[in-house]
């Protein structure tokens, strides 16, 4: 064991389905500890994730106590991922960054459907918006999205511009970002790009109530080979991420649509935008 070792929520977890299995079957430390060829300490320190529980021993656990073998399987599988994780930071390895990475991927998409619920989408803001909004929190991250908006602006009038479908709450325009000069400038460039045939840009109006996928942005990108999967891309100012799975990115693809169909359209949004611009 580490001698400073910190469990993962994921080790936790699994130190509460150990558990969960022996209370199933009514058995003491001990009693189990005894089956499995433990000591009972053993046992404890694995189920309170006291220590890693090594692929090899949860087998046993699940072996012993008779548990189906799809769970055990299951739980097996996910103790080797804890273990190659911790193993990857003991190595000090580096893991591939999405946040470094998304530039390279509006580069290569088709089409990025973005909603975002504090700030304008990343490829239209201005840079000036960027670092009003970010510069002082995360200068690494306002050069990211600058990347990011440099890669949108230079698909803008390709043959085959990036289509970008953007939706957004009404909040987003009345939060004056960097003060009222930068904030106009902003809105004036929504209403500029908007008009470009490549580009729509919604809002969800405030009279709107819930609307789905409230409070968690996210861009959902497509690309123009066959071999190459829709990608969702998330960000917090901790971290970038990418959601590959099939079925999670039909879930966003989904929740984006309701957003379309609930916010103003095109028009009416470019009005509102409009509106916001003129009170400034």
């Amino acid at each position: 064991m580490p001698k400073d070792f910190r469990a993962t929520t994921l080790e936790r977890a699994i130190g509460r389905q150990l558990a969960g299995w022996r209370n199933e079957r009514q058995l003491s430390l001990t009693e189990a500890g005894q089956r499995v060829g433990f000591s009972s300490a053993k046992l404890s320190m694995m189920e309170n994730a006291v220590q890693p529980s090594a692929p090899v021993d949860v087998m046993a656990l699940g072996y012993v106590y008779k548990v189906p073998t799809p769970e055990w399987q299951a739980v097996v599988l996910q103790a080797q991922y804890a273990e190659q994780v911790r193993m990857r930071a003991l190595n000090n390895t580096v893991p591939f960054d999405p946040a470094a990475d998304f530039a390279n991927l509006v580069f290569e998409s088709t089409s990025l459907r973005v909603f975002t619920t504090d700030l304008v989408p990343a490829v239209l803001q201005l840079s000036g918006y960027t670092h009003a909004a970010l510069e002082t929190d995360d200068p690494v991250r306002t050069a990211r999205l600058a990347t990011a908006r440099e890669a949108w602006s230079m698909r803008l009038n390709d043959k085959d511009p990036l289509v970008v479908q953007a939706v957004f709450p009404e909040a987003v325009l009345r939060q004056v970002v960097g003060g009222p000069r930068v904030m106009k400038a902003q809105l004036l460039h929504l209403m500029e790009v908007s008009e470009h045939p490549a580009v729509s840009v919604q809002v969800v109006p405030r009279g709107a109530g819930a609307y789905p996928a409230m409070g968690s942005p996210f861009t959902l990108l497509s690309f123009p080979h066959r071999q190459h999967n829709d990608v969702v891309y998330l960000e917090t100012f901790i971290k970038g991420e990418y959601v590959e799975d099939p079925g999670l990115t039909e879930q966003c693809a989904h929740r984006f649509a309701e957003l379309q169909r609930l916010a103003l359209d095109p028009g009416e949004s470019l009005e509102l935008i409009a509106e916001a611009a003129a009170e400034l």
